[in-house]
């Protein structure tokens, strides 16, 4: 009794030896069978058809998966019973539940027809109960089988359909599907490189510069000037395994080439390597690298991939399965989307994940005060967060407005002329900027950017900041004008005290009951724009929490009107502290300014 491997890829780039594998590792004494054949039945393929010829019953035909023997259902179904009938054993190792031994067994364990009651009516309602049953266990075994290959079949039909509806949809939006005609790919050194290995050259030149080209195999061409090599053309590529780091240029190129020759040892950078059947790379009894035609790449350079699930997405890919789940090292499982671009020829791999969302938009209860919003989450919380960012945001942009707005304004009112005319003239062209559409623009550029939601409120804090100082500069410039010529000013310049200090120790403190007000004001009004641009979508992003961006969850009048517990307090919050701070304002102008308390 002989044992065949059968096993089949769509395209010369494809990787079979993964079937390979999983066949020999159950089944090591397997003669293996290679095919490439990119058809849905299995008419039309030779070394099918010779092994139909060869197989003898008692013979068994191994199957990496059922896809591999047919993806049409009907002519999948009758092959199988075709060999079955031969005694031809059939095992699938994804499906073991259709193997014919599986098959067998179950009608194998039918019940005995045979009764003898002595009564003739009630044996032969038993028999035919009996027959019914067993027919009925037949049936179900074949429609398992039926089943496996329709789903193979279904795979097959939807990637075709989306495949088909993914060009007409490029076609619609104006793409052109395919290279156009007598239009030719020019890319720099590398499309003379191409050039040469069509053509066979053993030499080429490209910008007045001699190369060469070594031809080590029909998959790996190196290119040299001198006897420096500086590139090399390959269908296959060197990859470092899991947590290793990746080989250099030189062992790379000694990999391929031992690779290329046969060789089972090769030495690269001082370093002596192994290379084994499956085309890994050893050094002092470790896998190293790998050599594959299979190249995945990550969206983040950050993502490593490991050697596991890469073989796992090209198993996916060679049986042509749209989606598959993947358990990693650390044991943590998830589900992957596969779609594949007729246009470029690339697979895109896209981790799914399901989001739980619980108690959305519940009312205040024991456990949330005030209820749940649009994600579930505590509002009550997400109040506490977000007013700490709120009047973190406003803080640093009073910080920023009144630190320019100081300087800015000190040096005008106390050196005038040309000085201040210039200062007047900056904080002129400030006030004709439209703030407002400034922010939105830049919000949008940022939203472009991608830029991630810290480093956004940080560029929105300094935006804020920069645009609002010509107020308090005003402010402090009209103060100084009035008290620089005033008495005690005049005894400064008589004790010889620096400019600095004067306007700084001596100005400044008296401008302070009016820079509170101010100040208190914008900090204000900077909480109210932070939130007016958080809730236009501009501001803080998610997930960080503003009052604004709380507010902004209100996005319908059904949620306005029927979950008030998530905008109203927001909204209270807003009120209330702006108020607060003018209060505030206004009490420690009047405690602190003298003519008040003479008053």
């Amino acid at each position: 009794m002989q044992i065949y491997g059968y096993c089949r890829i769509s395209t010369p780039q494809q990787n079979i030896e993964r079937q390979v594998r999983n066949i020999l590792s159950m089944y090591p004494t397997a003669h293996i069978i290679r095919e490439v054949y990119t058809g849905t039945t299995y008419q039309g393929r030779r070394e099918l058809d010779k092994l139909l010829h060869t197989v003898q019953a008692g013979d068994t035909i191994v199957f990496d998966s059922v896809s591999r023997m047919s993806r049409n259902a009907d002519e999948g179904c009758q092959l199988y019973e075709a060999l079955y009938a031969q005694n031809v054993t059939l095992c699938f190792l994804k499906e073991p539940h259709i193997n014919t031994e599986t098959y067998r067994q179950t009608i194998q364990r039918q019940i005995s027809t045979q009764l003898e009651t002595g009564n003739a009516a009630t044996d032969s309602f038993v028999s035919s109960v009996i027959a019914a049953l067993n027919q009925y266990t037949v049936d179900l075994a074949k429609e398992q089988i039926r089943l496996a290959f329709a789903q193979a079949q279904k795979e097959v039909d939807d990637l075709h359909q989306r495949t088909r509806e993914g060009m007409l949809t490029a076609k619609l939006n104006g793409k052109q599907i395919g290279q156009e005609r007598g239009r030719k790919l020019i890319v720099k050194k590398a499309a003379a490189c191409k050039d040469a290995i069509k053509k066979g050259e053993e030499t080429f030149t490209y910008k007045d510069n001699d190369y060469e080209v070594e031809n080590l195999s029909e998959d790996l061409y190196v290119f040299r000037q001198g006897r420096t090599v500086l590139a090399y053309a390959a269908k296959d590529m060197v990859t470092a395994a899991d947590g290793v780091a990746e080989l250099s240029f030189d062992a790379k190129l000694a990999a391929l080439t031992a690779q290329a020759a046969g060789e089972t040892t090769f030495t690269a950078d001082g370093q002596d390597y192994e290379l084994d059947a499956d085309g890994n790379i050893i050094q002092s009894g470790s896998e190293v690298a790998y050599i594959g035609r299979f190249v995945v790449s990550a969206a983040d350079a950050s993502v490593v991939i490991s050697r596991d699930f890469r073989d796992r997405l090209e198993e996916a890919i060679d049986d042509n399965i749209t989606e598959f789940t993947y358990t990693d090292a650390d044991g943590n499982e998830a589900e992957y989307d596969i779609v594949y671009d007729a246009s470029t020829g690339v697979w895109s791999v896209k981790q799914m994940t399901e989001t739980y969302v619980f108690d959305r938009y519940a009312s205040p209860n024991k456990e949330h005060w005030l209820g749940t919003d649009t994600n579930g989450m505590d509002m009550l919380t997400r109040l506490m967060y977000g007013g700490r960012v709120s009047l973190i945001i406003g803080f640093i942009v009073v910080a920023i407005e009144g630190s320019i707005g100081i300087v800015m304004g000190g040096i005008s009112g106390y050196f005038g002329g040309w000085v201040d005319n210039l200062i007047m003239r900056i904080v002129d062209v400030f006030y004709c900027l439209p703030s407002m559409p400034i922010i939105i623009i830049l919000g949008a550029a940022m939203d472009a950017m991608r830029i991630d939601s810290w480093t956004r409120m940080m560029y929105l804090m300094l935006i804020l900041g920069f645009l609002g100082w010509p107020g308090i500069a005003r402010l402090v410039r009209g103060q100084i004008l009035s008290l620089r010529e005033q008495e005690f000013m005049t005894a400064t310049e008589a004790c010889g005290l620096t400019i600095s200090h004067r306007i700084f120790h001596h100005l400044v403190p008296n401008v302070i009951p009016q820079l509170i007000v101010i100040c208190t004001m914008s900090l204000g009004s900077t909480i109210i724009t932070e939130s007016t641009l958080s809730f236009l979508g501009l501001g803080v992003k998610f997930p960080f929490a503003s009052w604004g961006n709380i507010i902004s969850a209100v996005s319908t009048v059904y949620v306005m009107t029927n979950y008030w517990f998530v905008w109203i307090p927001a909204g209270l919050c807003i009120l209330l502290t702006v108020l607060g701070f003018n209060f505030i304002g206004d009490g420690l102008r009047d405690a602190l300014d003298v003519k008040m308390k003479d008053a």
